[in-house]
């Protein structure tokens, strides 16, 4: 036992040395293989003692979250083998790619979390508690992130693919634990944000509980997607599919990592619409075990759907026929109105409207839709869009005890060039009065 404790007492000071070596602004990554060095003599259920005695004599919480991220680096290098040997084929920038590296920030976070909230709960020092409750607030609040990036690519832009192929209970499954995840992290930030509405040792005692169970559900979920849904990905989408979730990824945004650019895909983008949904012998048996066991004796329906019928109008985001483009003009809770380049009355939306319109103010200059008391406003309004100085107008005003909110747009072509103005005219007066939250799952028949 005497030399266990010498040894722990030797692995110690060497890390106290090193984190002193980063505190002093060595480079971390020179400072890497002596940190490999000393790591592989630790297990892992050293780690956290280690540090609760570190933090005990005053290092820093933030130099020991860098130890930290080397430490799950070098963890993750040992057990992820068979991750590295799925993508050794994957040139950086290709989306598969860009989703195995975000899962390492991932589980580099789950696990610092975890490593903190363990800290915390042995430190005495309330200085110290201070500094190690702002890290793991830090960490919890950069994970809400995982939601609206990471997740959310692979449910808006990847679970299509199966679903169209007749794969749902994958997606659905993966979902559901998503939403799991989200739920946890919004219950361990509320948690850490109640510090002063309980005794210290309650609070301590909930947020060590809670980010326990984010870790192990966030590492779950990394283990799910690396050795079941990716292999399920690779084995079945096309390069030109690849292309289509590629050219929209960004508007959602990554976790902590940035795309590189090695991939040079020359396959055209391919929709979930637009893709054969049969599932070969070849291609089923390429599955993980996991999602065939899941599939056998199902019978697999494709979503054989045509996305654009006969007459529909093809449209930047979609398909829609001339019956159901003026459907949705007149159920829209706002008022439409557009005047062309040319300043005439081009379109106005029916149903209920704010402001009156009728079929024959179709061809009619705009400047004659208005009182001559306010024409001259008109013209600097629609001066100024044609020549790019605004793109936005906006006014309000009360009317019969209602609230009016009236917007003019400027429309312009992908090239810059003025199409004309919409007017978009809202009564807001109840929105005006919303509070709280009413959700999705509130809603009752």
């Amino acid at each position: 036992m005497t030399e266990l404790l010498k040894n722990r007492e030797y692995k110690k000071e060497k890390m106290k040395e090193l984190l002193k070596k980063i505190h002093s602004g060595e480079d971390v990554e020179k400072l890497k293989e002596e940190f490999k060095e000393l790591l592989r003599s630790i297990s892992p259920l050293e780690i956290p003692l280690i540090e609760q005695e570190l933090v005990k004599e005053g290092i820093s919480a933030r130099d020991i979250a860098k130890m930290c991220d080397i430490h799950v680096e070098l963890f993750r290098e040992a057990v992820a083998g068979v991750e590295k040997e799925e993508i050794k084929d994957i040139p950086p920038g290709h989306p598969l790619h860009t989703l195995y590296e975000e899962n390492r920030e991932i589980m580099k976070d789950a696990e610092m979390l975890n490593l903190y909230a363990s800290t915390l709960a042995n430190t005495k020092d309330e200085k110290m508690r201070q500094e190690i409750l702002g890290v793991l607030k830090g960490i919890a609040n950069q994970l809400r992130a995982v939601g609206f990036t990471h997740y959310n690519r692979e449910e808006m832009l990847i679970f299509p693919y199966l679903e169209r192929r007749g794969i749902t209970a994958v997606p659905t499954v993966l979902w559901t634990k998503h939403d799991e995840i989200r739920a946890m992290i919004k219950q361990l930030i509320e948690i850490l944000n109640r510090e002063n509405e309980m005794e210290w040792e309650q609070f301590v005692s909930k947020v060590k509980e809670k980010a326990s169970e984010l870790s192990r559900a966030l590492v779950d979920m990394v283990f799910r997607e690396n050795n079941i849904l990716y292999p399920t990905l690779k084995a079945l989408l096309s390069e030109g599919e690849w292309v289509a979730i590629k050219q929209q990824e960004e508007a959602i945004g990554y976790y902590k990592v940035k795309p590189g650019d090695e991939w040079k895909p020359r396959a055209k983008p391919l929709h979930p619409y637009e893709i054969d949904p049969t599932l070969t012998a070849e291609q089923i048996l390429s599955l993980p075990k996991e999602v065939q066991m899941a599939l056998r004796g199902q019978k697999l329906e494709g979503d054989r759907t045509k996305v654009k019928r006969e007459g529909d109008l093809e449209l930047d985001t979609g398909y829609l026929s001339p019956k159901e483009i003026n459907a949705i003009f007149k159920h829209l809770p706002v008022d439409i109105t557009f005047i062309d380049k040319d300043d005439r009355v081009r379109f106005f939306s029916g149903g209920d409207r704010i402001f009156t319109r009728t079929p024959s103010v179709i061809g009619r200059p705009v400047q004659l839709c208005h009182p001559p008391k306010s024409v001259h406003v008109v013209n600097k309004i629609l001066r100024a869009f044609k020549e790019g100085k605004k793109d936005v107008a906006e006014f309000w005003i009360q009317m019969g005890g209602r609230f009016i909110h009236i917007r003019y747009f400027a429309v312009r072509d992908e090239n810059g060039e003025y199409l004309g103005t919409l007017e978009v005219v809202q009564d807001v007066t109840e929105i005006r009065k919303l509070e709280g939250e009413k959700r999705l799952l509130d809603w009752r028949d």
